[in-house]
């Protein structure tokens, strides 16, 4: 459902006249409407980006501890790749059920950005998403959420994607899903049998999808917004 949400900071990102960035995107400042589609709220922060020609006062660094773009705030250089970092730290939350941010754990798990990046470079995904659906996804859709969020938490700006590229890989990755769900389905109205996707290692996409049922994660993330 979060879907609506990122279109709103595409479109932030790519407005017409000049791009604003939010500076404090994070998981409270998503609103669900009466249909569980998700919006951007709270631009108390927001400030147009950068333009040459613009003073060369730096800017107050702005965002919520967790969120923040490390590169922003060691140099107070703002862009709509900090928009992005921040992004990334939402999709971690959701695919893992845990806060940016908790002292109460092991210290090496303090940051989520810092827990998690070791564990998706080592391909250790169960180890990263929520146990509460483990063995229910589909591991190629999830795979393309889990790495999308690590491009996005990326320390150097330069090497993030941009809203537009995150927008394409996530519709991508919800494709994928939606195929395997209707796969399942007519595996299920001949008495096939559940089939769930659990793999310790990332996998190329198969020619033909292995059935599973629609992940609860993957489809908030990446459900569209339902028609008004």
């Amino acid at each position: 459902m979060y879907f609506l949400m990122l279109s709103g900071l595409l479109h932030l990102h790519t407005f017409a006249g000049r791009c604003i960035i939010h500076r404090d995107v994070k998981s409270s400042n998503i609103l669900m409407d009466h249909s569980m589609c998700a919006k951007v709220a709270d631009f108390g922060f927001s400030k147009y980006a950068p333009q040459e020609g613009d003073s060369g006062a730096s800017l107050e660094v702005r965002g919520t501890a967790g969120y923040l773009d490390p590169e922003y705030y060691s140099t107070q250089h703002l862009s709509v790749k900090s928009d992005v970092f921040s992004f990334g730290v939402v999709l971690l939350e959701i695919i893992s059920g845990r806060e940016p941010l908790n002292i109460h754990r092991p210290r090496n798990e303090w940051s989520l950005v810092e827990w998690a990046k070791p564990l998706i470079r080592d391909s250790k995904m169960e180890d990263i998403v929520d146990p509460s659906i483990k063995g229910g996804y589909h591991a190629e859709a999830m795979w393309r959420v889990v790495e999308m969020a690590l491009l996005c938490i990326e320390p150097f700006s330069a090497y993030r994607p941009c809203m537009a590229d995150i927008v394409r890989e996530l519709e991508d990755a919800l494709i994928i899903e939606n195929n395997a769900s209707e796969y399942m389905k007519s595996i299920d109205s001949f008495g096939g049998s559940n089939r769930f996707s659990s793999v310790e290692k990332k996998i190329p996409l198969p020619v033909t999808p292995t059935p599973t049922e629609p992940s609860p994660i993957i489809s908030q993330v990446l459900a569209p917004p339902q028609p008004r």
